[in-house]
């Protein structure tokens, strides 16, 4: 009798410590996977916090950027449509502006150039006088001889035609004043030479002794009575 009894309390006793067993192991794993839920759900809160400090400014940032910069860049094609009396129309002028950003130069100092070479007019359809070297054609007022590979530079195509599209004339006039301005590196050499040539600078130097002509004058001092003039050297 008392050897049944050793036996069933053995028993009883394995199958506590069993029982007792897989409870504490179900409850390590409701642990586990408690902390990993939780490891997990800090994780992707982290991604996401990360995610919002690089990117949302970022992206404020363009918006404000593109919206401010459209802005100022309106502001200013208003005032060279004001300045002009109408003649430099609104699209000439928002295209002007823009892309005299991108090779960074003042526009009001192109829109000066473009004042001066029309007489004032702002013609796109201007024919210049006739001359030895031939005639200028458009706004900006380039020679069939030097339009072609200055167009080229700027991996535009070209026709004579299009000396008298708006857009065009102003864009040859801003590689050439571009490369003009890398080339000597101030505006009184760069304007001189865009009104007489490479060949006529040099000659006005050795004649003169400098490179400020009337023509690099006037622009300059045109351009300097905008309040948003940024011209260097």
């Amino acid at each position: 009798m008392l050897s049944t009894i050793k036996k069933v309390f053995k028993l009883g006793a394995t199958v506590l410590l069993v029982g007792l067993f897989f409870f504490v192991l179900h409850i390590i794993k409701a642990d586990t996977k408690t902390t990993a839920e939780e490891n997990d759900k800090e994780r992707e809160e982290r991604i996401v916090a990360d995610s919002a400090k690089s990117a949302t400014p970022k992206k404020s940032q363009k918006l404000e950027e593109g919206h401010y910069k459209w802005q100022e860049l309106e502001i200013n094609a208003d005032r060279l449509v004001k300045e002009s009396e109408g003649r430099f129309k609104k699209s000439w002028a928002m295209f002007l502006v823009r892309e005299s950003e991108r090779y960074e130069i003042d526009p009001f100092l192109v829109y000066e150039l473009l004042n001066v070479e029309t007489g004032g007019t702002f013609n796109p359809e201007l024919v210049g006088p006739s001359t030895k070297y031939g005639r200028a054609y458009g706004m900006a007022q380039f020679m069939k001889n030097t339009a072609p590979w200055i167009a080229d530079m700027g991996g535009l195509p070209y026709e004579d035609e299009l000396l008298f599209d708006p857009y065009y004339s102003m864009q040859l006039s801003l590689i050439y004043l571009d490369y003009l301005h890398e080339k000597y590196g101030n505006w009184d050499e760069a304007l001189t030479a865009y009104h007489r040539g490479v060949g006529g600078l040099e000659n006005y130097k050795k004649e003169n002794g400098h490179a400020r002509s009337w023509y690099a004058v006037e622009i300059q001092e045109n351009a300097e009575t905008h309040p948003t003039f940024a011209s260097a050297n």
